[in-house]
């Protein structure tokens, strides 16, 4: 058996191989405490059962994440599945061993189905060549990675959608690629109501070199950009600055910040509830997208989620409070599960590409439901 991870969004630390089990561990986001991504390879002779033990997760940023965790598993990087997997807090400062029978010679494990920055050249290539829409590049990452957004429709609502400040929640882009998918296609009425009476901004990667380099959270220099959204520079957050730096120049009506989340098996929404200078209409729209989107699909429910903020105290230095605050938008973060949605469980491959993209047309949609009231 062989082990490595020398790719796009790669991330394993070898220990011992030993026949067909291994002993591994996830390296350090650069310059940061956080681990909780993982992405390799490994090859061994078809029909092999190998077993592989990633350990230290007791240290790892949300330990809550694996009990009921089950690693995400591919032959041929297109269809994702979830492999047999048990958590034990006990073994090894906490150790998931993950077990699967090969049918081919190779097969690539993850903590959630990557989403590849050749994958998003493509993403915002093809979705440039539709009628209507303008690519635009915001500014560069300190690697120097392009920070790409998608401008489309001809309304006067100023629509932003960011997705992946924490490069792990892969969720997040292939969520993107759903919206843009409906987006570009003319004859889905919700997409064409919406374009009539929004501008839309699509970030779908906020953070193109954590991705590149296999973080769970953080830039090159190990920022999280879901931190900075108070004071963003060019030296630590240019990610941000850049993105930001557009929406002063127009306006933001409604903002969806795009994540996942690591232990909560559930899609939930956050708000801006503490923020200091909250109107009542605004947190009424807030409420009703949510209830709006709960009726609309089963995939997304409101007992679970953060707690809220107590007035006066929201953090503004994140993406959905800041821009609640800023621009007196209706702002929301979107919670994806890395484990499955427990009120919709799929053995075969719980929370998936597929339900994220899925996700994303039901959420477009109620915001078409509702856009002339923003």
């Amino acid at each position: 058996m062989q082990i490595n991870a020398a790719f796009d969004s790669g991330n394993i630390v070898v220990h011992t191989i030993a026949g067909d089990e291994a002993m591994l561990s996830i390296r350090k986001d650069e310059q940061s405490d956080f681990l909780q991504w993982f992405h390799f390879r490994v090859a061994a002779e078809a029909g092999s059962e190998v077993t592989l033990r990633i350990t230290g997760l007791g240290a790892s940023a949300y330990p809550d994440g694996w009990p009921g965790y089950a690693a995400c598993v591919s032959e041929d990087r297109e269809h994702w599945e979830r492999a047999p997997s048990r958590y034990d807090a006990r073994e090894e400062n906490g150790t998931l061993t993950i077990t699967y029978t090969l049918a081919g010679d190779v097969a690539w494990f993850a903590y959630f189905a990557p989403y590849s920055l050749e994958r998003h050249a493509d993403l915002v290539a093809q979705a440039a060549s539709c009628p209507g829409v303008t690519l635009r590049q915001l500014g560069t990452t300190l690697d120097g990675r392009a920070i790409d957004c998608l401008e489309m429709g001809t309304g006067d609502k100023p629509v932003w959608i960011i997705a992946r400040q924490h490069p792990g929640e892969s969720m997040a882009e292939w969520w993107v690629e759903g919206a843009i998918d409906m987006l570009t296609d003319p004859a889905n009425p919700h997409a064409r109501k919406l374009l009539a009476a929004a501008r839309l901004y699509i970030v779908p990667n906020m953070n193109p070199d954590g991705s590149f380099r296999g973080h769970l959270r953080t830039n090159a220099v190990g920022i999280n950009l879901n931190r900075e959204w108070h004071a963003p520079s060019a030296e630590k957050s240019p990610e941000v600055l850049c993105v930001r730096n557009r929406m002063d120049q127009t306006g933001v009506a409604f903002a969806m910040d795009v994540h996942g989340d690591e232990a909560i098996a559930a899609v939930f929404l956050a708000g801006f509830e503490g923020i200091p200078s909250i109107r009542p209409d605004q947190i009424a729209a807030f409420r009703k997208y949510r209830d709006l989107l709960a009726v609309r699909t089963p995939d997304f429910q409101t007992r679970l989620g953060y707690a809220e903020a107590r007035p006066g105290k929201a953090n503004l230095s994140m993406a959905t409070s800041q821009i609640a605050e800023r621009y007196g938008a209706v702002a929301m973060t979107l919670e994806m599960p890395f484990k499955d949605n427990d009120d919709l469980p799929d053995a075969v491959q719980g929370w998936s590409p597929e339900r994220s993209q899925q996700l994303a047309r039901d959420c477009l949609a109620t915001l078409a439901e509702m856009i002339e009231e923003l």
